[in-house]
């Protein structure tokens, strides 16, 4: 099966193969998905799937089915989350390249100890409650996380059109304010954000040239991958051209019914870096769209909170996984 850049009708229905709460996803490792890159067919979600209209099938190999557990399958056994209660802090850095004072909030386990570090950018909307729930989340999976507020540093209203680029530096130190926290156990830092945040994370790792010498690992939740300054054709048909030089592993999560323009950039890019080797995963949920992952209460809906709960606990082993050989020595828990 072949998702085309400009998905329809036809493809979503198409797309609608999943494991648990799952729609879409591959790497590069296996032989099947090697002989496709030779044979150009790479496509941004390349789970097999059979009839249309009727229950699902994926006839891949298992071990291309990356969601596959024989735990559970055969012995009904669950992995169990890591929860931990978390406290949070204020404080504030300042950006060397002019001063700027920027806002932030630390969460942290409430438990004694060390834990690693993930650096969380805020989208458009700014750091609200809304989007402070998705850095809580992530620290009570056992994470130290940093979340700047980088409009409010440069006294930004909420949902700006325009794009500072200034902004980008700011968040970029926040890098190394979060290497030297007391509190983080680990020498390297994952980055992760979402919507517009996913830009300023992107342009951190390959502008900033911070990936593999401080981040090991890019997580996303409907990146807008594109400068919110370019012009039409190019938030419509392309994407930023730094996620070309992308080349630490990555990890997007998107909604079946996320907005074209946002999707069709998101896959492209996708499926350009597939082609290019790199370690890239795209997962899509069903029956989810935008922002299914901070809906507030009056509006969420049942897939928005398992597709929420699912994304959340695969980002945390992912980053978990990647910044594991990465402890500092000596450090607690």
């Amino acid at each position: 099966m072949t998702i085309s850049r400009a998905p329809t009708a036809r493809n979503r229905l198409l797309a609608m193969a999943f494991g648990p709460a799952l729609l879409a996803s591959a790497t590069t490792a296996s032989p099947a998905t090697a002989q496709s890159l030779r044979a150009g067919e790479v496509t941004a979600s390349d789970t097999a799937v059979g009839r249309v209209m009727e229950a699902p099938v994926n006839t891949r190999p298992l071990k291309d089915k990356f969601w596959w557990s024989d735990d559970w399958f055969d012995k009904g056994i669950l992995p169990v989350p890591v929860n931990h209660e978390v406290i949070e802090r204020q404080i504030s850095y300042v950006n060397p390249a002019d001063g700027t004072e920027v806002p932030a909030i630390v969460y942290r386990p409430k438990a004694p100890g060390t834990y690693p570090a993930v650096l969380f950018q805020h989208g458009r909307r700014g750091l609200d409650e809304l989007a402070q729930r998705l850095a809580r989340r992530m620290a009570a999976r056992g994470f130290v996380v940093l979340a700047p507020d980088v409009y409010a540093a440069r006294f930004i209203d909420p949902r700006p059109i325009e794009h500072l680029e200034e902004t980008e530096g700011d968040v970029n130190a926040a890098v190394d304010v979060l290497l030297k926290l007391p509190d983080v156990s680990t020498t390297k830092i994952c980055v992760y954000s979402h919507t517009r945040g996913g830009y300023y994370t992107l342009m951190v790792a390959t502008k900033f040239r911070r990936q593999k010498k401080d981040i090991v690992c890019y997580v996303s939740f409907y990146p807008h991958w594109v400068n919110p300054n370019a012009g039409e054709p190019m938030q419509v048909y392309r994407y930023a051209p730094e996620v070309d030089r992308l080349e630490i592993p990555t990890l997007i999560f998107i909604g079946e019914y996320e907005q074209y323009q946002r999707r069709r950039s998101i896959e492209t890019a996708v499926q350009q870096m597939k082609l290019a080797g790199r370690d890239v995963r795209l997962v899509i949920y069903p029956g989810v769209g935008r922002g299914f992952d901070f809906r507030p209460p009056r509006v969420r809906t049942f897939a928005d909170d398992l597709a929420t709960k699912d994304s959340v606990l695969r980002a945390a082993a992912f980053m978990r996984r990647h910044l594991a050989p990465w402890k500092k020595t000596g450090a607690r828990k």
